[in-house]
């Protein structure tokens, strides 16, 4: 019986946020005078489930409940098992307690701070679906519902980030911390993946145990899985700039995403596979060099902010690379003891900020230290934060969005061209156009080219090529026939052209060339 206390420190949130999300469906829950009511049931979810952590913790303690608890069985697929299990080991309930705690307190804390906001309601159903995701994330027995909670904790983030969502940066910088976590989920994806083959499952003990059976490489990738989604989540270089974005939420909700619940939970990842990455000891490498680089960032970015919660955040950032430097260093308790006590502190911090802020208006930004003012690469490159953002938009955001537009222009002059789908009639006109000037020949130069890059270069010679070779074909006919045969020709030609001019096509022979090298 005592076993079926677990489900109840992630559901009573969860629970919660379907309440107060029927409440303002149905409308019984709607306006200030409906604040009560979803303060409560907030409130009174997250003090029950915090209490039952510490009953769970003491029930453990004395052995009255197992380490690793099995209550059932949700998928099976063949030699696959995915059980509804738990792992109770001690830094687990550790931080389940500490994390009832704190988000128990920011519950309390946003009663008052959000009071007459037009989405008070909301905050608080997206508050406790986060707090019943980070105890699923935190007890989850297997990889399996540990990503569950992942996923449900990166979702309430990104509609906190967005909170006002009518505000276009907000709504922007959510959807950049969006899909850089989706980086960090796929790499949580493929190392799920090499667990079930490698290991022959998805449990963590069975991870952990599996670990010391595999060779080096096995272990390293598996490693470097699932250190790509840990340091996502944690904001660690490269991937750290999302978390300064994150800055848009509430304050209470900033408190207890990035100062001292979810930015934790790449380290506590960590954490939970130390046995996988004392296998992979180039995965540990790799992992101290990102913790000391991070770091050194935010210690270098924290130096010229000018706020109260950049300069928080960038500290937060620095704290947690010097975790993941202790992981890779192999000093794991202390890695653990750091992330207990930071999140406590920084957490205190980000909800006294408010006040602080009110406590120094009017007196003047604190100055930059001495040799950051001393030098000007070091200040410009700490107000630019090391250009990282500009770097990753470089290196992955414009290519990215170079092929999508090549992907739409496919998609726009090929599949629904042949799918016969229904164009709008401005667009059909255009088409029409620009088909009967490649017909004629008109206007045709290097600066309609539409790939670039070599292949672009490529593609203009061979399609030059084509109009040579018909020109001189009309030019040169002898007789009416011959002529008339090569103005059909040329009009073939110049369709030829015109096709490959287009990204589709180009695509379409790349595909076509791989597939015959396979």
């Amino acid at each position: 019986m005592l076993d079926w206390l677990v489900i109840l420190i992630p559901g009573l949130p969860i629970l919660a946020a379907l309440t107060i999300g029927i409440g303002i469906i149905s409308g019984f829950i709607t306006g200030e005078a409906g604040e009560r009511s979803t303060a409560a049931i907030a409130v009174g979810a997250t003090l029950v489930s915090f209490v039952v952590s510490i009953a769970v913790f003491w029930c453990r303690h004395v052995d009255l409940i197992p380490d690793q608890l099995v209550l059932g069985t949700w998928l099976a697929s063949g030699d696959y098992l995915v059980n509804v299990s738990f792992a109770l080991t001690s830094l687990a309930l550790a931080l389940s307690s500490l994390f009832a705690l704190f988000s128990l307190m920011v519950a309390r804390f946003s009663v008052n701070y959000m009071h007459r906001e037009a989405g008070f309601h909301r905050f608080f159903l997206v508050l406790s679906l986060f707090a019943g995701a980070m105890q699923l994330l935190v007890l989850a027995g297997n990889a399996v519902f540990t990503f569950i909670g992942w996923e449900l904790a990166g979702v309430c983030s990104y509609l906190l980030i967005a909170y006002a969502y009518d505000r276009p940066v907000a709504s922007a910088n959510a959807t950049y911390a969006f899909v850089t976590n989706r980086i960090g989920d796929a790499g949580f994806t493929l190392g799920i993946f090499l667990a079930f083959a490698w290991t022959g499952g998805v449990e963590w003990p069975q991870i952990t145990r599996g670990a010391a059976g595999l060779d080096g490489l096995q272990a390293g990738l598996m490693a470097i899985c699932f250190l790509l989604a840990a340091a996502a989540k944690s904001a660690q270089v490269p991937l750290a700039p999302w978390v300064a974005r994150a800055m848009e939420g509430p304050t209470p909700s900033s408190a207890i995403f990035y100062g001292a619940v979810m930015i934790h939970a790449g380290v506590f990842l960590v954490l939970r596979l130390q046995p996988v990455f004392e296998a992979a000891p180039a995965a540990m490498g790799i992992m101290a060099a990102m913790g000391l680089v991070t770091a050194l960032y935010g210690f270098a970015c924290g130096l010229t902010q000018t706020d109260v919660k950049s300069a928080l955040i960038f500290s937060t950032t620095a704290q947690v690379g010097l975790m993941f430097l202790a992981c890779g260093l192999g000093w794991w308790q202390l890695a653990a003891w750091h992330l207990a006590a930071h999140t406590m502190l920084r957490g205190y911090q980000f909800l006294t900020a408010p006040a602080l802020m009110h406590r120094i208006f009017g007196q003047p930004t604190r100055p930059v230290p001495e040799f950051a003012g001393r030098s000007r690469w070091l200040y410009t490159a700490s107000l630019q934060r090391f250009w990282l953002e500009h770097f990753g938009h470089q290196a992955l955001v414009k290519p990215i969005a170079r092929f999508a537009a090549d992907l739409n222009v496919f998609d726009r002059r090929v599949v629904e061209e042949i799918v016969g789908l229904p164009a709008p009639a401005m667009r059909g006109l255009s088409a029409l156009a620009e088909r009967e000037e490649h017909r004629l020949g008109a206007g045709y130069g290097a600066n309609e080219r539409r790939v670039g890059g070599v292949l672009g270069i490529v593609t203009d010679l061979f399609a030059s090529a084509f109009h040579w070779f018909e020109e001189r074909l009309v030019l040169q006919g002898l007789g009416m026939d011959l002529v008339t045969l090569g103005r059909r020709l040329g009009m073939r030609f110049n369709r030829l052209e015109s096709i490959l001019a287009q990204p589709r096509y180009l695509i379409l022979f790349v595909l076509f060339t791989l597939l015959a090298t396979v």
